[in-house]
């Protein structure tokens, strides 16, 4: 497995930070400034990148009235056809180059999904990072492998894509020599319920292909991708728009810009919790442990007594003996006088007093 891919100078994989993706989309509700503020706000909310589509209704599919092109599954866009939605969602092909120029003045990294052999030869003119598969393409073999060709890291999204179809198209761009694939976790409904997610498809999607998984989210809100960030996504995508209620294809289930701040922040925050595998404290906690549990002399003792749970005790700080040591020094007399509040040391018990301390605090 590739540990660690690069896009536009941003490493991802172990110990790097979450690939944060805004998608664009049609959000640009066929508007260039509205495009380019999107952007911007991308950018101000904490993104890496900015994902397009590019595709025109003609290139995705064909201009059909007949049953097959109908929208009837029970979408957003149900009771139109499949051109006539495309029409509306596409982003001008113009727009791109400029978009792109926008967007790394801005320091955003910024990709595309293409749907055709003509949108790749496009992007390659373009000289994008890295390419993005929908999982509806996933199956388009002639496509994927045209693009793996490239060399260059490749995102793909499984949402309406069997086991089969994921291990051939990963299997597709191995076969090319590149193995820069990372699977994004993905639910092709929009919005989608958190209980159709799946979210542990993450871990077990990297184990089954060997490569780095992520999140391509359409649920409401930022918990889902905080989680995914939780259980080791290194890519999250989510739609961005400037405001639900101005309308457009996807408006229903993107993010206002506060709102994919907020997914951010959550996700930064999650990262520094992770942090490693390791049982080590802190410096802050080393002095907490102060207050933990240890053995203390809790009534006088004279010299010649036995210790007893009555003048012997496991109490809060730990500066005495460990715990563990109680039930050995039990009925061993003491060695001196100690006063109540004393931390115990082996040095005070008869049979014991040669031995190295072991306090609580070790």
């Amino acid at each position: 497995m590739r540990k660690e891919i690069e896009i536009a100078g941003r490493k991802i994989g172990e110990g790097h930070p979450v690939f944060i993706i805004a998608e664009m989309s049609a959000n640009h509700n066929m508007d260039y400034d509205r495009a380019v503020e999107i952007i911007h706000q991308a950018k101000r909310a904490g993104a890496d990148a900015v994902k397009i589509q590019t595709y025109t209704a003609d290139t995705i599919t064909i201009d059909s009235d007949k049953p097959w092109f109908q929208i009837n599954q029970g979408t957003l866009w149900d009771g139109t056809t499949l051109h006539k939605l495309y029409e509306k969602a596409y982003t001008p092909w113009e727009w791109q180059p400029k978009l792109k120029e926008e967007a790394e003045k801005a320091g955003l990294a910024f990709f595309s999904a293409p749907f055709d052999h003509s949108a790749v030869d496009f992007l390659e003119e373009m000289q994008v990072p890295c390419y993005k598969i929908a999982s509806f393409e996933l199956n388009d073999i002639p496509m994927l492998r045209k693009i793996a060709k490239l060399g260059k890291p490749i995102l793909m999204a499984t949402g309406v894509a069997y086991e089969k179809d994921v291990r051939l198209a990963v299997e597709t761009c191995r076969e090319e020599g590149n193995d820069q694939v990372i699977l994004l976790k993905c639910t092709s409904a929009y919005p989608a319920p958190p209980s159709a997610v799946n979210l542990k498809m993450i871990p077990a999607m990297a184990e089954t292909y060997d490569c780095l998984t992520g999140l391509s989210d359409h649920t409401m809100g930022y918990q889902v991708a905080v989680g995914a960030a939780a259980i080791g996504a290194h890519v999250i995508e989510k739609h961005l728009t400037l405001k639900r209620k101005d309308g457009g294809a996807d408006a229903a289930f993107s993010m206002e810009p506060e709102e994919f701040r907020a997914m951010c922040e959550g996700v930064r925050i999650v990262e520094q919790a992770l942090g490693r595998e390791t049982y080590e404290l802190s410096e802050k906690q080393r002095r907490e442990r102060e207050h933990s549990r240890s053995l203390f002399v809790t009534r006088d003792i004279k010299a010649g007594d036995h210790f007893t749970p009555e003048n012997m005790r496991s109490i809060r700080p730990g500066f005495g003996l460990h715990t563990k040591y109680f039930e050995e020094i039990l009925g061993k007399r003491a060695l001196q006088d100690l006063e109540m509040g004393t931390p115990m040391r082996f040095s005070y018990v008869e049979g014991m007093e040669a031995r190295k301390d072991e306090l609580g605090l070790d």
